[in-house]
């Protein structure tokens, strides 16, 4: 049943758009003070950004324009006296200054809950040596891990560990000063950086798993302890891009019956335990030669991914998260006419391309790793994995019109074969063109540890732009070629006709 006691509840926003934090959070948080006015709640947001649809007058009933700290969100908090505050929708920023909110008691001095996950919770998800202690506690596999306050713990952890490790500051967003060290030249360098960015100045070093598939499971729970899964997600690129730059399809595709049900059990396992009230995002780490599988991180909040993953399934999950917040339960929540207890299921292929600023900062490193670059990102619906690729790229805006890059036609097989074997936003042209000269997928694979599966959807748009070639003005190969994904553009290349525009 909704909550009656409280009458004002306040959310956090995200703050201005950053490199490393997209607009999703926007997206999130506008859903979620609609959702809070639609069940009579006076609400009141914090946000410093203008240019959001969020702070627009229309979408809370008050908006504080002010720098999301500590200072003004408490100045906030003591002038509105509001009952509650939501803190998980506001991305990792709202998910912060409620922690610290909590923790410098301005929170209990000013009698204000907060709803939906706890403090608790959040802790236990957020802190990696809690986290790792609850999945020992439930028997989920974690990877070896040390905290590390200081670059002498580091070093002797990655000693124990072994190389290559990989370095996740605590409390930081999109990845922000994590990465791979093979050797501890590097490892210092990346180290030193990492404790200096993260607010606690605490630094995971991790046993690196690059190469594993990436998988996501976004799930919901309510205060009943029902919980749904929304959808999974899995990422084109293995393990070792952030799951913000990296290429991304929902539904998985590769996963066996066996894979799916196993890294699903464990999602809801983990959001059960965690008592999450709400949406939540999982991420494993899978070996592709075998079932074993790593708990990567739980992130007890909305986040990028749940942006997506309600664009891809037709789920609010904002929307159905600030609800639970506030005392309703799955079953009392209606989707369109459906009970939002109900698992949404998805029969056509969504595919998620990230946006870099990389036309605009030219002298910056294109290389993607740990740490996020993406300014935004596209999402393209199709029947058919192809499909959905092709329109991916052409949403882009950078140009592209098809998986092709003029600059790559005159470069021979070594150069390629070279340049793949480092993630970058060019990476999926450069294997493109590899296949059209004729390179075993065998070698593309062990370069780049992408699926075969996705490198053979790749392979088989690739061969229809040769019959496309040889068909010129054939109206059964248009059709097949436009149920392909292929642009009208890329079809007047092909057929040198330059009257034909896209």
């Amino acid at each position: 049943m909704k909550r009656t006691d409280i009458k004002k509840v306040m959310v956090i926003g995200s703050g201005p758009i950053v490199i490393g934090q997209a607009a999703e959070f926007d997206y999130a948080g506008t859903q979620a003070c609609l959702a809070l006015k639609e069940e009579g709640y006076e609400v009141i947001l914090a946000n410093s950004n203008p240019a959001t649809i969020m702070t627009d007058t229309n979408i809370a009933d008050k908006v504080y324009m002010e720098p999301l700290t500590l200072e003004y969100v408490a100045k906030i908090i003591r002038y509105e006296r509001p009952d509650a505050i939501v803190p998980g929708l506001g991305g990792q920023t709202g998910l912060n200054l409620a922690v610290q909110l909590a923790k410098k008691g301005i929170l209990e001095e000013c009698d204000v809950e907060i709803l939906g996950t706890s403090f608790e919770s959040i802790e236990m998800a957020e802190d990696r040596e809690l986290f790792k202690k609850l999945c020992e506690r439930l028997g989920e596999p974690v990877l070896p891990s040390v905290i590390a306050n200081n670059m002498k713990e580091g070093i002797e952890a990655a000693e124990k560990i072994g190389y290559p490790v990989v370095l996740r500051p605590a409390f930081t967003l999109g990845g922000t000063g994590g990465g791979f060290a093979d050797n501890e030249e590097e490892f210092r360098e990346i180290m030193r950086n990492a404790l200096s960015l993260s607010p606690v100045h605490q630094v995971l070093v991790e046993k690196s798993i690059k190469g594993f598939k990436e998988i996501e499971y976004e799930v919901i729970r309510d205060k009943n302890d029902t919980a749904i899964t929304i959808c999974n997600m899995e990422n084109i690129d293995p393990v070792g891009v952030h799951t913000g730059d990296s290429m991304v399809v929902c539904p998985s595709q590769t996963l066996t019956n066996k894979e799916y049900q196993l890294l699903r059990d464990s999602a809801l396992k983990i959001i059960r335990a965690l008592k999450i009230e709400g949406g939540c995002n999982v991420q494993f780490a899978l070996d592709p030669l075998s079932f074993h599988y790593y708990l990567i991180e739980v992130n007890p909040r909305v986040s990028r991914s749940s942006a997506l993953a309600s664009k891809a399934s037709g789920y609010p999950i904002a929307r159905v998260s600030a609800k639970i917040a506030v005392g309703l339960t799955l079953d009392e929540i209606q989707i369109a006419n459906t009970p939002a207890s109900f698992e949404p299921a998805l029969d056509y292929v969504v595919t998620k391309i990230a946006r870099f600023p990389f036309d605009k900062f030219s002298e910056a490193s294109n290389a993607l790793g740990t740490q996020m670059k993406a300014t935004g990102e596209v999402m393209s619906i199709g029947r058919t994995m192809e499909e959905s690729l092709l329109k991916a790229v052409r949403s882009l805006e950078t140009g592209v019109c098809h998986i092709w890059l003029k600059k790559f036609d005159d470069k021979d097989n070594d150069f390629l074969i070279n340049y793949i074997a480092q993630p970058t936003d060019e990476r999926l042209y450069a294997i493109a063109q590899l296949i059209r000269n004729g390179i075993d997928l065998g070698m593309i694979y062990n370069a780049t540890k992408i699926d075969m599966f996705f490198l053979e959807k790749i392979k088989n748009i690739v061969e229809f732009e040769k019959i496309l070639k040889e068909n010129p003005m054939n109206i059964k190969v248009l059709k097949d070629a436009k149920k392909m994904g292929f642009s009208d553009r890329y079809v007047a290349i092909m057929w040198n006709e330059n009257s034909i525009t896209n």
